[in-house]
Order: C-alpha cells, then structure tokens, then sequence
C-alpha cells in the first residue's frame, strides 16, 4: 500500500475538517463581539464560549476548541486579556500635560532652558499603608521553596506617606502622616522648600494632580505667598500616568511594602523613610522617552475611538 492509499484508508472521522477561509473569519469577528451583543450572560468569552457560539449561530456545525484557540492565536485575540481605560475630559489636557509636565520633564519651561538653580518636583499622596501584624513571624526563602508569610494578621494602624521627587536628580523627600489634607501637604511642602537645594533656588516647579488638599487658585496662592520661588503646576485630570512619583510608588509597593509584615506602625515609618535613602543610593532619574509628539499621537487615538463610540445623529 503507498502513502497515498494509506491515508485516503483513515477513516473519515479522523481526517480533520478543512474550514474555508470565511469560516475562519467569521469565527475571528465573532470572538471580537462583547458577550452582551451575543446575548450571553458573560464578561468576557473563553474560547470554549467562542466555539459553542460558532455552533448556535450555524456558522459551522462541528468545531473543536482547539482549532478556534488557534485561529484566534494566530492573530494574537486574547480573550483572558482586559484593560481600563479613560477619555481625558479636560479641554486643556493636551496644553496642561504637554506644555507643564512634559516640557518640565525635559527641563523646559514657557519656551525657555530651565536654569542650574530652577529644580523640578513631582508630588503626591499614597493612602493607607497599613501595618499588617502578622500572629507567627515570616520565614526567609530557602532550597526549593519560597519565603512564607502567615495569612492572618492583626492591624496596626496605617499612614498616609506624601512625598515628592526630584525628577532631574533622583532624591526623594517624604513624611508620613496620620491622613492626607491641606495641613499634611502644606508640611511636606515646608520640609522640602526649606532645605537645600529648593531653599535657595530661584524657582522650584511643583507638579501635582487635582487633590483636594492642593487644588484650584486658591492652593496656588496658599503655596506662593508661604514659597515666592514655588511655581504649581497642575496637571489635567486624568494625567496620574504623567505624573513621575507613581513610578516611585510602584518600585516603592513592589520593594519595600510586598508582603505587608510589619511590627509596628513605626515600623512601617522607619521602612518607608529608610527606603527614601536606599532608593537614591541605587537609583538615577527616570529615562523619560514620552514627548509632546507622543501625546499628540495618544490624543488624535484617543479622538478617533470617541468619535467611533459617539452614537449616529
């Protein structure tokens, strides 16, 4: 017997089914759909989700899950996969983000090199950080398995830690707080501004959001009568993925504060202000690659998928 009369003796159920081309791309534009346009009591499709409703629609009559994991494989259709996203809402996000923070980021500022004496500062606030008092003490790593932490623990209370960050040099400055608000911010403010280098600097550009404690004009008026050289800068609403000092608060979480294991709240403290002083011995400035041109690009996305989403007049 040859090859050919070999393969034309399998039996017919075991031959695989070849799909037209328009099978695939049915099955593809159905996978794109959200559950609710199917009529499926589902967030999201699994790919078994997808070849069952391949099925009921009478697109094919027979489809495994694997050939429909495949097909949507191969153009990288995650169905697992979601993300969070948001419209800007502010009408000057553009101008605030691009032409405050980004031109501060590249130490530009109204069209003109920042000076040697003019310093940038991103600032913010991480809420309740609390102490997690755990009953059994944690064990280091060792061969072969992975450092345990007890699952119960008893709450030793929490800080709000506000901080700023030097964006051109890397040093941090911060204090712990039992809440956040004017009074809170107004003191990280009189630590930073009064030492070295922002005490005798000619301007020193405070970025920060839209928080209640450093708001609107009446927070900018605050600051400058306290501060002459303190020039806020507000970003848009919505623009926190602009704003420098959560990228030290990720590194800070992943760091320093994962898993939560603390004595005490004044251990919690000593860790957050002792990791300020380990940060700046190993860290230099972000390598910051976002440009006005990027955000261009960003904001002209984002408007063509408003646009797309807006319903018909």
């Amino acid at each position: 017997m040859n090859a050919w009369s070999a393969w034309t003796s399998v039996p017919a159920r075991a031959v695989p089914e070849l799909f037209p081309p328009e099978v695939v791309v049915q099955v593809k534009a159905l996978a794109c759909e959200l559950p609710a346009t199917l009529g499926v009591p589902l967030s999201r499709l699994s790919t078994a989700d997808v070849a069952r409703e391949v099925r009921r629609a009478g697109i094919v009559a027979t489809i495994s899950d694997k050939t429909v994991w495949r097909w949507l494989h191969d153009d990288a259709i995650r169905l697992w996969q979601h993300r969070t996203w948001i419209f800007p809402r502010d009408p000057a996000f553009a101008v605030k983000a691009g032409r405050r923070m980004l031109d501060l980021y590249a130490r530009q500022w109204q069209g003109r090199r920042l000076d040697a004496d003019e310093f940038v500062l991103s600032t913010d606030e991480k809420t309740s950080i609390q102490a997690r008092v755990r009953l059994h003490p944690s064990t280091p790593p060792g061969p072969g398995r992975p450092m345990w932490v007890e699952h119960e623990y008893r709450r030793g209370g929490a800080w709000a830690y506000l901080a700023a960050l030097d964006v051109h040099r890397a040093n941090v400055f911060g204090r712990c707080e039992p809440t956040t608000g004017i009074a809170p911010f107004d003191r990280l403010v009189a630590q930073v501004m009064g030492q070295s280098p922002s005490r005798e600097a000619r301007r020193v550009f405070w970025i920060m959001d839209n928080g209640s404690s450093h708001r609107g004009e009446a927070s900018v008026q605050r600051l400058q009568s306290a501060f002459p050289t303190l020039v806020p800068v507000h970003g848009p609403v919505h623009a926190s993925w602009l704003n420098q000092i959560e990228i030290y608060f990720s590194i800070l979480q992943r760091k320093a504060l994962t898993p939560n294991d603390f004595s005490s709240l004044a251990d919690v403290e000593d860790r957050l202000l002792g990791f300020e002083r380990y940060y700046e011995s190993i860290a230099a400035p972000f390598d910051w690659r976002f440009t006005k041109d990027d955000l261009d690009a960003l904001m002209g996305k984002l408007e063509t998928a408003a646009d797309a989403l807006r319903p018909a007049a």
